[in-house]
């Protein structure tokens, strides 16, 4: 009997085994990433400063690239002085560059945002100090400054939008009525409550959300604001399926249009109308500063907003370390469907979200950990590209970088499925074989 009661122990212990191990290697699986190559890297620049703020896949199987150069030599053409200017880059299906343009004056310009129009052009947006050159008129500090542009590059049209104060324009997309809505930040202290349409009721302070309708020529249709007495950023927009838009950003106030603030910044999220009246609005974060970067929709009629966290509470379950890229689902009314983190013990961060081929998206940033969902950190900081599935499970990642600051500030699914990332780099180690000056422009494709 008591060799039975040993041989019946030592089965279930088998059996718990068996079980345990089975269990382990169904979370193992559940882990595994998606392994993913690196077709190439490439840093473009002189010996000043270069970044890449914007990359948009074009229609006939490439990619346009916007950022900003300050170089009057190395890869930069027909610039004549070391101001920054708005730099625009056009590839081909088989990354060759076909062409390069730079706009602006002979002050400060920036570019932040790319779209491919429906005609096949391009309307670029960023903001610009210059009042000579390419742009015709400046309000103050910053204005926002749009050019619309033909299919390589010509400038079609130019407008700037500003007061006396540091306006600057974030993102810009094509409305359905073949026009555009820009948004930006607006220093509403230093416009002296000028910037809305309509007759404003209690004054706002510091920067504010603001959007402005354009028609297909650039002529300002309306334009409103929306924040409180501190610091609101919008960083990105979509157009939803009534008309209206969702524009999501930043703030750091807790009154005025805002009325759950739930910590010191938070993801915060405006609904407008059609013309631009203040539907809803709501917030999403904890008691620490979180940042919304980018705003897609699913192909389920919801929506995904991207950036990051450092906090570990309230709609924050789950911190990894310092910060984290922090991904939320919502619905058309801003109800929160789910809410994930992406990181390691370090500062991680997401600056942009875009739809893949497959329903998943795309997120770029960067990342200083090097353990939890990031695999490799070359350096202080690397430039980070991961990809979810549509219900927000991590399928792959990639850390591109070397010694010093590397950095991704947009990326795109092409039509074969690769990504392209843009960046800036400054770095001449490891994955980045060269510098050509301060920071340079960086691209590099995943397959």
């Amino acid at each position: 009997m008591a060799i039975q009661h040993f041989h019946r122990v030592i089965s279930i212990l088998t059996v718990c085994l068996i079980i345990l191990n089975c269990t382990n290697s169904t979370n193992d699986l559940e882990n595994l990433q998606i392994e993913k190559n690196i077709d190439f890297i490439k840093t473009l620049g002189g010996s000043l400063n270069e970044s890449a703020q914007s990359v948009v896949k074009t229609t006939d199987g490439g990619y346009a690239i916007l950022g900003h150069t300050q170089s009057i030599d190395g890869d930069i053409e027909n610039k004549i002085n070391d101001s920054f200017d708005y730099w625009l880059l056009k590839f081909n299906s088989n990354n060759q560059l076909q062409w390069q343009k730079t706009y602006g004056g002979s002050d400060d310009d920036r570019g932040l945002d790319i779209i491919q129009t429906q005609e096949g052009g391009y309307a670029i947006l960023g903001y610009s100090k210059s009042r000579d050159g390419n742009v015709t008129e400046s309000f103050g500090a910053n204005d926002f400054w749009i050019a619309k542009l033909n299919t390589l590059g010509g400038i079609i049209w130019q407008k700037s939008f500003g007061f006396l104060g540091a306006d600057i324009g974030y993102a810009i997309i094509e409305t359905k009525d073949n026009g555009y809505l820009v948004t930006g930040v607006l220093d509403v202290s230093a416009s002296g409550g000028q910037g809305n349409s309509k007759t404003m009721g209690t004054l706002h302070a510091g920067g504010d959300y603001w959007a402005i309708k354009l028609n297909s020529n650039g002529e300002k249709e309306w334009s409103q604001f929306f924040g409180g007495t501190f610091t609101d950023t919008p960083y990105d927009v979509v157009q939803t399926e009534d008309n209206g838009y969702l524009i999501v950003g930043s703030s750091d106030s807790d009154d005025v249009d805002i009325k759950g603030n739930k910590g010191t910044y938070d993801f915060w999220v405006i609904k407008i109308s059609e013309t631009g009246s203040l539907l809803w609005e709501t917030s999403f974060g904890g008691s620490e500063i979180d940042e919304a970067w980018g705003i897609v929709a699913s192909n389920d009629g919801n929506f995904i907003v991207a950036g990051d966290t450092r906090s570990n509470d309230i709609d924050v379950e789950k911190n990894n370390g310092a910060a984290d890229a922090f991904i939320i689902k919502m619905t058309p009314n801003g109800d929160l469907i789910w809410k994930k983190s992406f990181g390691g013990t370090s500062f991680d961060s997401a600056r942009s979200i875009s739809k893949s081929n497959d329903g998943g998206f795309i997120i770029s940033g960067s990342s200083r950990s090097s353990n939890g969902d990031v695999l490799k950190n070359n350096g202080q900081n690397d430039a980070w590209v991961f990809k979810i599935s549509s219900n927000g499970n991590l399928e792959w990642q990639k850390t591109i970088g070397g010694s010093n600051i590397d950095l991704a500030f947009g990326a795109v699914a092409l039509h074969d499925n690769s990504v392209v990332a843009v960046g800036e780099s400054s770095s001449s180690s490891g994955d980045i074989t060269e510098n050509k000056g301060f920071s340079d422009l960086l691209i590099f494709k995943i397959k």
